[in-house]
């Protein structure tokens, strides 16, 4: 059962704490009525209150006296002052001395209401804040990510496991869960961090492309290889290389691939001499690479030593209790980053924010946030709707940007086609290396 608001209602006109007796039992609030503010200060310093009703003018000890005594022993609790007409100045003085509001004399109980609704309601959002920013602070940021729910511990845990033993890992889950933010943690938490971290889009490069990017090549070897090229899995020796969206990389890659792994040597492109190299494989697909094995359309061998730990990134509607620490975490990063002065979201829009299905994960939910936070029009912004980036049956019903707009219907396409950049490519009219630059510059911004 939720509690009744305390509050603490101080006029030395008896009739108007008579009147604000029977208010308040209407209202369900639980108020008490002080004639003397003496009295009222000593009370709330033994029991406390979640809210102060004060008049301004008052003899022995005037309102803006108490504000002050109060602010000393509790500084953040509401402070409403009453005024009339003729105290106006002396009422904008209290706020500037941290009074949450002021009403003027006469005032109906509906005005009162209203006011006393909105400033506990203000009240509970900046607290709720100040415990999403401690939870994050010092509880739910493990290695960048963000959550506290039974299924990002899973994460953690495995993290810490394995982040000192080199072995394979292959992490999976569906587009925008933060695959490569586990990746990142399995490296920089280990003994290896000062070691490189080399990330690949195996999706995006051509085979030829991708053979010389992994494995370097001599000068000569090919039209334009005007001099020798270290590849990066020479440069990554010691440290770890994040493979993302292996699933998509031919059979004659992945034999390849399987070579080095097996044999811990490279022979760069064009050249004759092995290089050993030390490297940990971590690997992503937003497919399952065990059905894609079962099936035939990934090598069994190479599964099996890739395989070594699996890591599974849960989908954010299946974690939805870090759902207010994740906006809390993005409202900060954007509120910084626009220089806006942004408390959070309302009580209904949480609601709708908790409850939506995020079919596009964290990265969606990354994406609507800033996109709040750059429309706001005061501290505490009210969501009307959510139309998800990735399912909605429009991807333009938002009005959104000419590059907005071109990176939604990119990511509908690779949906559509389950992640495969050369049909994206085709059905775009782009060729793959252009379709790598622009998924790259979405993989920097939203990741």
């Amino acid at each position: 059962m939720k509690q009744q608001p305390r509050i603490i209602f101080v006029d030395d006109d008896p009739n108007a704490g008579e009147l604000m007796l029977r208010f308040s039992e209407e209202a369900s609030y639980s108020c008490t009525v002080f004639r003397l503010p003496e009295m009222a200060l000593e009370h709330f310093k033994k029991v406390g209150a979640d809210l102060i009703v004060s008049d301004l003018r008052m003899p022995k000890m005037t309102g803006v006296e108490l504000l002050r005594a109060v602010r000393e022993h509790k500084p953040d609790v509401p402070f409403i002052i009453i005024t009339g007409y003729a105290n106006i100045d002396d009422a904008i003085g209290a706020l500037r001395l941290g009074a949450s509001d002021f009403i003027k004399k006469p005032f109906d109980m509906d005005e009162l209401q209203i006011l006393i609704e909105k400033t506990l309601g203000h009240h509970a959002l900046v607290e709720e804040n100040l415990l999403l920013k401690r939870q994050l602070n010092f509880e739910n940021n493990h290695f960048g990510m963000i959550g506290s729910s039974k299924e990002m511990q899973e994460v953690y845990k495995l993290i810490h496991k394995i982040s000192d033993i080199r072995c394979n890992v292959i992490i999976q889950g569906e587009s925008g869960t933060g695959k490569e933010l586990a990746a990142r943690a399995v490296h920089f938490e280990s003994q290896f961090a000062e070691q490189p971290f080399v990330v690949i889009d195996c999706g995006s490069l051509t085979d030829t492309l991708l053979e010389s990017e992994l494995f370097g090549h001599e000068k000569g070897a090919f039209t334009g290889a005007q001099k020798t090229k270290q590849g990066l899995l020479e440069i990554a020796s010691g440290g770890t290389v994040f493979l993302d969206e292996i699933g998509n990389i031919s059979d004659a890659m992945q034999t390849k691939l399987m070579r080095v792994i097996q044999e811990k040597q490279i022979t760069r492109v064009g050249g004759i001499s092995p290089i050993d190299i030390d490297v940990r494989f971590i690997v992503a697909s937003n497919r399952d690479l065990e059905r894609l094995a079962m099936a035939n359309e990934f090598r069994h061998d190479l599964y099996h030593r890739l395989n070594v730990v699996k890591l599974t990134m849960p989908n954010l509607r299946d974690h939805r209790d870090d759902i207010p620490l994740l906006i809390q975490h993005f409202i900060e990063l954007y509120a910084n980053n626009f220089q806006r002065e942004i408390t959070g979201f309302d009580a209904a829009s949480m609601k709708k924010l908790i409850s939506h299905d995020w079919p596009g994960n964290v990265r969606e939910l990354q994406n609507l946030v800033e996109r709040s936070v750059a429309l706001a029009d005061s501290p505490v912004m009210i969501l009307e709707e959510i139309t998800s980036l990735r399912s909605a049956d429009t991807i333009d019903s938002d009005l959104p940007s000419l590059e907005e707009l071109e990176r939604r219907y990119i990511f509908k396409l690779l949906d559509r086609f389950n992640d495969s950049r050369d049909k994206t490519a085709e059905t775009l009219g782009i060729n793959k290396s252009t379709l790598w630059r622009k998924l790259q510059q979405y993989r920097n911004k939203f990741s």
